[in-house]
Formats: structure tokens, sequence, C-alpha cells
């Protein structure tokens, strides 16, 4: 698998984007055919914390700076009060019809945590429905990556995967993946497919950050490198935490805090974050990026998924591709988050 990135030079602040962002090599996502940006554009704040004109803002910054590749959920947002779920699907639709850019983008959605007017789980009449939902939403006549959202055990796989592959023969889906699945239950289903030929997950989207590794280090990883599985790794950013934007000492408060003080549990994130603070300091460059660059630089990752509410903070986002951490900058990163006993 090409993993390799432009290595551009200069200052990471104060331009539009990193000088050389356009020639950033793309990456070959697993065993598809499809060739994706390094980063992938989250869309779990379109509809959210960014209204239509920031996201649009944020998606055309995206585009200009030769990004490609963008995830969202028929989930998101129902969370907020008075939404439904699918906001983000029908905002990221009106864009791709506004800026007539479809054939350019590679789009990723998900279903099975409960989209509109479905329940949560991965039936086959859930999969079916959820299915023709985001394409209505989206306004587009195929999804390019359709994901299981999370492992539904109630369900058979061989129900849920026959519905997939129903769903690829149609032309519906080009490529399948599986969000928040375990190790086994992984490996469980692609021991299905095989069996059953039908079309197979090909790529993984597990939580992965600096604060956040045992759930993937290990025997996801290794099965994801073992079977050529692509990696596209949610909460890069530690729901914003390694971010920077929460003070030492400071109290957790916003739309993400309970994720944030979950990950401070952890008696192992402080010293990680007083890590990656001084490698940025070093590098002169933001938390952030070096989060972002770090992953960009751990096999099995394909690409991190981060989202943003405006054209700075995507801008901030896509230094990472040009920053080259050092390796004394990799082993502070790594030392100061001890892998767990038995996650080896």
């Amino acid at each position: 698998m090409e993993n390799t990135l432009s290595k551009g030079r200069g200052t990471l602040r104060g331009c539009p984007y990193p000088r050389d962002m356009k020639s950033a090599a793309r990456r070959r996502l697993g065993a598809t055919e499809l060739e994706v940006f390094p980063l992938c554009l989250g869309g779990n704040v379109f509809g959210w914390t960014a209204d239509r004109t920031a996201s649009f803002a944020v998606l055309d910054a995206y585009r200009s700076a030769g990004g490609n590749f963008i995830d969202t959920a028929d989930v998101y947002s129902a969370w907020v009060p008075g939404h439904r779920g699918g906001e983000s699907e029908e905002l990221i639709g009106a864009w791709l019809r506004e800026r007539r850019c479809r054939d350019e983008m590679v789009i990723a959605t998900k279903v099975g945590l409960g989209g509109p007017d479905l329940g949560a789980g991965l039936s086959a009449e859930q999969v079916q429905r959820g299915c023709d939902a985001s394409l209505r939403r989206l306004g587009v006549g195929h999804i390019d990556l359709y994901y299981a959202h999370r492992d539904d055990p109630k369900t058979p796989l061989e129900t849920t995967l026959a519905a997939f592959d129903a769903l690829v023969r149609a032309g519906k889906v080009r490529y399948l993946g599986a969000s928040n699945f375990s190790a086994d239950r992984l490996a469980a289903a692609l021991a299905v497919s095989t069996r059953l030929g039908t079309t197979t997950y090909s790529v993984a989207q597990p939580e992965y950050n600096l604060v956040a590794r045992d759930g993937f280090e290990g025997p996801l990883a290794n099965l994801c490198t073992a079977r050529g599985l692509g990696v596209c790794t949610y909460f890069s950013l530690a729901a914003g935490l390694l971010t920077g934007k929460y003070a030492p000492g400071a109290t957790p408060s916003g739309e993400r805090s309970a994720r944030v003080k979950h990950y401070l549990e952890d008696n192992r994130t402080q010293s990680v974050l007083e890590s990656t603070r001084a490698v940025a300091g070093r590098r002169k460059a933001t938390m952030a990026q070096v989060a972002l660059a770090w992953q960009l630089r751990r096999p099995p990752v394909t690409t991190p998924i981060a989202s943003a509410t405006s054209p700075a903070q995507l801008t901030e986002l896509l230094g990472a591709l040009e920053l080259e951490l050092t390796s004394e900058d990799l082993a502070a990163l790594e030392d100061a988050f001890p892998a767990r006993p038995g996650n080896a």
C-alpha cells in the first residue's frame, strides 16, 4: 500500500492551505479501487455546530486543498434537540449539487445506530431502508463506502452481509466498511463473507488517537494488516482534547465534554498531552497537527477523520500533512502512553 506524502517545507500557518497540499499523495483505501486524500473530512458537525453557510465554507476549502473524502452517517445529528438525523447528509448532498462535484468526491456514510425512522440494528430491512434514505438525502446514485455503524449481535452476520451484498449488486453501494467492530467480530464477518461468497468489509473504522490506543492496537490492527483492510479512524483528536483547547486542570465543557472526561479518566492521558504539547513547541506546530501527523505515520492507518467548523480550523488540520516528526518526536509520543499488559 502506498502511504507516501508530499514533503513540503515552511510555515504551517497563515496560508489558505499548506503550499504543497494539492500534491499530497492520495492513499489506496485497503483493497478497494478508491484513492483518497490523506485526511478524511468528518461530517458530524454539519447541521450541528456548523450551519449551512459554515458547512459549505469548510467543504469548499477542503475541496480547494485537494480533499476528496467525506465521512458522514444517517444518524448525524439526531442528538440535537429538534433534529431527526440525516441533517449532515442533506447538507453534503446540497453542496454536491450546487458545486457539481459529485464525481470528484468519495462519500462514506453509515447505517445501524438508528437513522430517521429506523431503529438501531443491522437487519436486512434496516440496511435496505437506511441505504435508500441516505441516497435520497445525499442526492447521489451510489454510496462509495457504506459502513455498518456498529456491530449488531442480535442479527446473524449472514443476514446483514447478504443485505449489504444485495446493495452492492444493485449498484447502490461500491464498498463496505465496519465501524466499531471488535477484532473477533470483524474476523467472524470476514469469514462469513468468504463462506457465502458475498461482498466483504474492505475498511474498518475504529476509535483511535494518542490517548485512546488500546482498543485498536493489538488484535484489531493486526487483523486489518493481515487482511489488507483500509483503516479510517474516528475521534482522531479525542473530541477536541488533543487540540489543546482544554487547559491543564480545567473542567471540560461543551457538546463533547462527556467524551473528554472519559479520556481524562485514563491516568496516562496527562503525560500524553504534555508530550504532545512539547513536540508541538519544538516543531512550531499545533497539538492537533502533531496528533494527526503521528497517526498518518502509523500503519495500518489509511486516513484519520477530523472535522472542522471553519476554513481556519481546516487549514490548521491540513498542516499535519506537511509536518515531519522525527524519530525522537515519535519516541516521546510513544513513551507517554505505554501499552497495557496483554495489548501487544
